[in-house]
């Protein structure tokens, strides 16, 4: 390979990271700008909701058919037409007139995500091979910590000193860049033949579609009984069934035939094409590589979730200040990536993902004992963050690698977006966990707390209740006057004890990851060779 030919490759990685960090910031920027949305376009909170959650649903739901599409008709090409996608629905998101148009542009931008992630996988794959690949996937596994974490940041700062709209006008430029870059210096890997079989894809968008949404919307909704209204396109859900309930039951039903349906047509019993081709599953890397990354998915990003609300509500922090504050997750990101270039050629990447999540560990309890401080310092926080940084820079770019090690090229968007699949379901998996242990425990000893200091269980509920609902928010207003300054400072007590035991639980999520990997076959090889294995012999 020549100098030149290397360098093109370097090149087009650029791409491939910034197109990631786009998606990945719009996932986590829109809720800190919600605020100044709801001030500027008057929505109700309805839309609110839907501003931040369509995007996610939709991109969860499309990764599958994505990746198929990828396939077929390349991945250099799905990736050029999300990025166009995604360039576009920002700016109509940017220039939206009213919250319609707006929550219509967040569905869009995660059409345009849902093509990006997984071929952007997909060509990493093809385009590196050896010590190289594992030092690619550690510049892209970076940028997906650091973008996590600067997205609340880069929200807040915009909020507070420009408009919400440059959340997304911000996105126009950089996608034009990563276009150029991509049309320029990205190959194209070997098509493979067929079609996309159309009821396996409706199956698999809706099944995934109502499982996102169950999962992301069951503690507003209600994880089983309607615990508040419900309303799209004018009609409103207000009892019986929750309906997070009801769509997480349909889609256990949609996806089981979904996954019966690509067990006959794999096995040569139909003359469709498989749209998840269940014999990647008899690759041992793949299989197990991707039940270590739903495991993963379930502790890793859930605790940056409610971060930001302790931060704010119990040490009286900005907006700004509290996304500042996870500014050390993505130096720990981008630490990792510089790490892992001479690590590469004599470690693993299943070392690295160990070593990874063990710093995750680290980071998650040392955080749970630094909220047990009655007076957390920024310092010590900063610290913490900075390990589990640099283990999510670890683990999250080589457990990709160590799950597409052996992966066909001609398979290599089909297995990217069931990667990417496993990946996004762990994660609201997680999210959805780690939010509902947060307020639970939150809403539960708050009433303790205040039953304790002698109120009646009524008041104690409707004021619990208040500080749950609010999210926190309405600590302030309690704490402000004399009179109910006492259930402030329970609130705060309720908040630091419901943020510890968080991040005690996602440190424990990601032990049961740690003990997933030893699942993954470790292969003395694995540095040196291209992923070249057919499937009938990988096992």
């Amino acid at each position: 390979m020549s100098v030149s030919e290397s360098a093109r490759r370097w090149i087009g990685l650029i791409a491939l990271a910034l197109g990631v960090a786009l998606i990945v910031v719009d996932t986590t920027i829109v809720n800190v700008i919600t605020p100044s949305v709801i001030d500027d376009l008057g929505i109700n909170s309805s839309q609110a909701q839907w501003i931040q959650e369509s995007y996610a649903i939709v991109f969860a739901a499309l990764l599958l058919v994505s990746g198929r599409i990828a396939d077929l008709r390349g991945a250099r090409t799905v990736f050029v037409a999300g990025v166009v996608i995604f360039g576009v629905t920002s700016l109509l998101a940017g220039l939206a007139p009213n919250g319609e148009i707006l929550i219509l542009a967040r569905f869009l931008q995660g059409i345009g995500a849902a093509a990006m992630l997984p071929t952007s996988l997909a060509l990493l794959n093809h385009m590196f091979t050896g010590p190289a690949r594992g030092q690619a996937f550690a510049v892209w596994g970076s940028t997906i910590g650091a973008a996590t974490a600067l997205g609340p940041v880069l929200g807040g700062w915009l909020s507070e000193n420009a408009s919400w709209r440059w959340a997304f006008g911000i996105n126009i430029p950089l996608a034009i860049l990563v276009l150029v870059i991509a049309v320029v210096f990205l190959g194209q890997p070997k098509r493979s033949r067929g079609s996309v079989d159309g009821v396996s894809a409706v199956l698999s968008v809706l099944g995934l579609g109502l499982l996102a949404f169950g999962l992301v919307e069951g503690r507003v909704y209600g994880w089983v009984m309607s615990e508040e209204a419900f309303t799209i396109f004018g009609a409103t859900w207000d009892s019986g069934l929750s309906p997070a309930f009801v769509a997480l039951l349909l889609s256990v039903v949609l996806l089981t035939i979904f996954v019966r349906r690509q067990v006959v047509i794999s096995r040569g019993g139909s003359k469709h094409q498989p749209l998840m081709d269940v014999k990647l599953f008899s690759i041992a890397s793949f299989r197990n590589g991707n039940i270590a990354t739903l495991i993963i998915g379930l502790g890793e990003f859930g605790i940056i979730a409610v971060l930001p609300l302790w931060l704010q509500f119990t040490l009286n922090y900005t907006p700004l200040e509290a996304g500042a504050t996870l500014v050390p997750i993505a130096v720990g990101s981008f630490v990792a990536s510089g790490i892992s270039f001479p690590l590469s050629a004599r470690v693993s990447p299943l070392a690295l993902v160990r070593t990874g999540l063990i710093l995750e560990v680290v980071g998650l309890a040392g955080l749970g004992l630094v909220a047990a401080l009655t007076d957390a310092n920024w310092w010590f926080i900063a610290m913490v963050l900075f390990f589990y940084g640099i283990g999510v820079g670890f683990a999250t770019s080589q457990v990709t690698n160590v799950v597409l090690a052996d992966v066909p090229e001609g398979d290599g968007g089909q297995s990217s977006g069931i990667q990417s699949t496993f990946r996004q379901l762990g994660s609201a998996l997680g999210i959805a966990a780690l939010t509902t242990v947060f307020f639970s425990s939150l809403g539960s000893t708050l009433h303790s707390k205040l039953t304790d200091a002698g109120l009646p269980d009524g008041d104690a509920t409707q004021l619990s209740d208040a500080v749950t609902n609010s999210a926190g928010a309405a600590i302030g207003p309690l704490a402000s006057r004399p009179e109910t300054a006492f259930v402030a400072d329970a609130a705060h007590e309720a908040m630091t004890q419901a943020i510890a035991f968080g991040s005690y639980l996602a440190a424990g999520f990601l032990v049961l990851g740690v003990i997933a990997t030893l699942l993954i076959p470790s292969k003395k090889n694995n540095l040196d060779t291209p992923s070249a294995v057919v499937l009938t012999d990988a096992r």
